[in-house]
């Protein structure tokens, strides 16, 4: 899935580029090659918050198209802000509610004290409050759907940015990506909006590595001395940068630094995986399932684990009516989860979650 979101990506900056020039119809048919990449995604991906987020890239490039096709260019703005709207900002985040976020309750915790509240009253804030937050642990455990959801409770513009996506080959350019990132949030912030910038595998970006070249360090550079612009003590900043990471250990220590709170997303409790049964599940229709029983013999799978389960299940099912006709698919059984599961091993390799923790002893900030 990465090598297809890099092939997107790369699609979607081409049309930008053409777009800039005024050749239309290279534009238009990078973007529609963009939007076909993204189909794949959604096709592919597990994850309901990702999904959204490809579903409005593609609801982007379609009226990018639709302008070019009538000759209409987007008045208002400059290049330099155009490029990062459709490489990077997502209108409508993914419609994600805080209540929507299940267990992490540290976590939500963290983030109503750092962002939430300062937003609501910010006179009780006289020394301000945290604009670097960084979020780590191991994949599919919400933080992209905690990001989300933070960005719909403050209703602020939300600019997903892939870390690995931005990094190029060519001197400058991801020192340059950065910039423009960073300078279309604060346009957008004299405004009056707040906004999150979710940087999504940010060990990409700031990682320090033995074979690095000198543009992924004028990029890390370029990185810390935006967030050093944002963490002035003099300013009380309306943009807030969000990272997530599945492996922290890699992050260059001046650059963890720039984060004030450093929040550990992990694998679900048995509170939690009970909840996540309840939710997805109780979608379905249902023939004396056990969600107790689920939630119990699902220690050490993950929220997404948690959700493809419910996926496998309910195409088990429809499959099922398709292959052998009836009138309707018959309702789901223990029984169901219970083969589905035992088909299904957990995602996550225990001895990873062991070293998340060494870094969070080391590291953690709540």
């Amino acid at each position: 899935m990465k090598e297809l979101e890099r092939l997107a990506a790369e699609k979607a900056r081409a049309a930008v580029k053409y777009d800039k020039i005024g050749m239309r119809e290279e534009a238009a048919k990078r973007y529609r090659e963009a939007i076909a990449l993204l189909e794949k995604l959604i096709e592919l991906t597990d994850d309901p918050v990702m999904r959204r987020i490809y579903e409005e890239k593609q609801a982007q490039y379609r009226r990018r198209i639709e302008a070019l096709s009538e000759k209409v260019s987007v008045g208002g703005r400059s290049d330099e802000q155009a490029e990062v709207d459709e490489s990077f900002i997502i209108q409508n985040p993914p419609p994600v509610k805080w209540d929507d976020v299940i267990g992490l309750e540290q976590a939500k915790k963290a983030i109503l004290e750092s962002i939430i509240y300062p937003m609501k009253r910010p006179d009780l804030f006289p020394l301000g409050w945290p604009r670097g937050i960084l979020l780590f642990g191991p994949p599919g455990c919400g933080k992209t759907m905690l990001a989300a959801a933070v960005a719909n409770e403050i209703d602020a513009v939300f600019m997903h940015v892939d870390a690995s996506l931005i990094m190029s080959k060519w001197l400058g350019e991801s020192e340059r990506n950065i910039a423009k990132i960073f300078n279309a949030a604060r346009k957008y912030e004299s405004t009056g909006k707040p906004v999150i910038i979710f940087i999504d595998e940010v060990d990409s970006l700031a990682a320090v590595r033995l074979n690095e070249v000198g543009g992924e360090a004028r990029a890390r550079n370029q990185l810390i001395k935006e967030m050093d612009g944002l963490l002035d003590k003099g300013r009380k900043s309306l943009i807030y940068i969000l990272a997530a990471t599945n492996k922290p250990w890699l992050l260059d220590e001046p650059f963890i630094r720039r984060f004030q709170k450093r929040i550990y997303i992990g694998l679900p409790s048995y509170e939690a995986r009970l909840r996540l049964f309840q939710y997805y599940a109780g979608k379905l229709n249902l023939d004396n399932v056990d969600f107790a029983e689920l939630a119990k013999i699902t220690e050490g799978y993950s929220a997404a684990d948690i959700y493809s389960i419910c996926v496998e299940v309910q195409t088990k099912i429809v499959s099922e009516f398709f292959e052998q006709g009836g009138e309707e698919p018959r309702k789901i059984t223990m029984e169901d989860f219970l083969e589905v599961i035992r088909s299904r091993k957990p995602s996550i390799d225990p001895k990873s979650i062991e070293k998340m923790m060494e870094w969070y002893e080391r590291f953690g900030a709540l």
